[in-house]
């Protein structure tokens, strides 16, 4: 199922295409920005698909540097991930898995093993997902400060509806007082980013009970809709968070991708 939002910014992988005019589609920034990101709304998508497009999209941009990187916006279906880790206990709501038992037994959704760091979580509709697929050979090769620069980014967000999110120490993510509203889980190759962020906005978080979410013990997952008691949709958020993004790509350049010309951390 793939249910496009209306004036989407879709181009084929690898194809630049003309810039959308300024105000006009999800491309508003093309024109704007030179050096920023396609950005493309993808509509709800099963898990699958968006990996195999992630995927398509890093190998790409191996064999030809001069492609722009993306930043794909979308919805899942019900899924569950996990990252690269042994430690599977938090595929489990009691973080125990009894010797012999099926990691999934006790999920009601697929799950999806997944080359990025982290623990268990979930995705689903009301949640939206961010997926950078972004050359940090031009960001000065600092996968630290691109996890800070993806706080951060969905930080100032989320203050501009008010809530008052923030960092907490040694626990990558974004956070509103205790409640996580954001979970983050990066997978890189060869300084090629992939995998990204989780935004919950709206709709049933009741999934994540059959978790450890991120393998935190008794943590509380929130969103959008809970924090200020207001409608969001994901396509509606996803609009906004564009266009911050296209504004504050900039602070990932190094100083000698900013003075070189032609070049740019999102090319």
């Amino acid at each position: 199922m793939n249910n496009r939002a209306p004036h989407a910014h879709l181009l084929p992988i690898g194809e630049k295409g003309p810039p959308l005019p300024v105000g006009e589609g999800w491309g508003e920034g093309r024109s704007k920005y030179e050096a920023s990101p396609i950005v493309r709304w993808l509509g709800r998508m099963e898990f699958a698909r968006a990996l195999s497009l992630q995927e398509e999209l890093v190998a790409k941009k191996r064999e030809d540097v001069s492609l722009e990187d993306h930043l794909l916006l979308l919805e899942h279906e019900p899924v569950y991930t996990i990252g690269r880790t042994p430690d599977r206990s938090s595929l489990s709501a009691t973080g125990r898995i009894r010797r012999g038992e099926s990691a999934t037994v006790h999920l009601p959704h697929p799950l999806f093993s997944i080359n990025r760091g982290g623990q268990a979580t979930y995705h689903g509709p009301g949640q939206l997902m961010g997926y950078p697929i972004i050359n940090l050979r031009r960001c000065g090769q600092d996968l630290h400060k691109y996890l800070r620069w993806l706080e951060q980014l969905l930080i100032d967000f989320l203050a501009q509806y008010d809530i008052a999110a923030s960092r907490r120490e040694s626990l990558t993510g974004v956070w509103v007082e205790n409640r996580k509203i954001t979970s983050i889980g990066v997978g890189v190759r060869h300084w090629i980013t992939m995998h990204g962020f989780a935004l919950n906005v709206c709709g049933d978080l009741s999934p994540f009970h059959h978790i450890v979410p991120c393998g935190i013990n008794n943590v509380a997952m929130t969103s959008m809709e809970k924090e200020t008691k207001r409608a969001f949709t994901v396509a509606e958020v996803a609009r906004t968070l564009e266009k911050l993004a296209l504004e504050k790509i900039s602070e990932l350049r190094t100083e000698d991708a900013r003075s070189a010309v032609g070049a740019s951390c999102l090319q």
